[in-house]
């Protein structure tokens, strides 16, 4: 009859080799990843700025009376009453 100390032990050496082959098969994938982004000229990363660029000058600047935050009410407005609205946050 095996002793639980010697059930033990392939359990964990098994366990160990998994963990091993989960961390080689990240990289494995970083380093694909790495080399896919690399692989773009100059000019492929220079022509996908500036179509990111054209597609955000296309939006529409938001009315800036529309865009302010309304008022707490509390002293102390901004970040503070922001954060003061959450429940976890309020002072007792």
């Amino acid at each position: 009859m095996r002793t639980r100390k010697q059930v033990k032990k392939p359990v964990l050496k098994l366990l160990g080799l998994a963990g091993l082959a989960g961390v080689a098969a990240t990289g494995a994938v970083l380093a694909r990843n790495e080399r896919q982004r690399r692989a773009y000229t100059a000019d492929d990363v220079r022509s996908r700025l500036h179509e990111r660029h054209a597609a955000l000058a296309a939006v529409p600047e938001p009315d800036p009376d529309l865009a302010r935050a309304p008022s707490t009410g509390q002293a102390g407005g901004g970040a503070r009453g922001l954060l003061g609205r959450l429940p976890f946050l309020r002072r007792r």
